[in-house]
């Protein structure tokens, strides 16, 4: 099992509504080094972590799963959607997308201004000068329980939410 982060903008999709429809496609993804993530490393059963970005406060808002594994996003071969890609054939897709499935919302949100504290991010995407801008970052264990360890300290688990440490 692999471990990441994957960003959205709560104005567009927070974790409320993943939570509300339980699953759904994590589309719409333009940036190629997230492409290869979603197409090439993310598996299912594969944990993330669902973070609000352009948010205030952005940060760490709950807990997803892969529930099923890169394919094709199809909206890049509709020319009337906002995400059509007029290179991208049946044949030959540029674009993927993956599955996510809810697990549970953090209380709140737990603060970037609060994960850039932690000792254990230091070596993290999330955290590297130049890499704001990644909408989906690979954690490694030890960023995964760095994380959620500091949602349960600060008090932001659910209770049901001890499994994920």
């Amino acid at each position: 099992m692999a471990y990441w982060l994957m960003k959205s903008n709560p104005k567009f999709f927070g974790i409320e509504d993943l939570e509300r429809l339980e699953t759904d496609d994590w589309d719409g993804v333009r940036n190629y080094r997230a492409r290869n993530f979603m197409r090439d490393d993310m598996r299912v059963g594969d944990k993330v972590v669902f973070y609000h970005s352009s948010a205030r406060p952005s940060g760490a808002a709950g807990i997803m799963t892969i529930s099923k594994a890169g394919f094709p996003d199809p909206s890049q071969f509709h020319p009337e959607h906002r995400h059509y890609d007029p290179l991208a054939t049946e044949d030959a897709p540029r674009w993927y997308m993956v599955e996510v499935t809810f697990e549970l919302a953090f209380i709140d949100v737990l603060p970037l201004s609060e994960l850039k504290f932690l000792p254990a991010l230091e070596d993290s995407l999330l955290l590297k000068k130049g890499c704001e801008q990644l909408t989906i970052i690979p954690l490694e264990p030890k960023h995964w329980h760095a994380i959620v360890s500091m949602a349960d300290t600060l008090g932001l688990l659910p209770d049901e939410a001890n499994v994920y440490l």
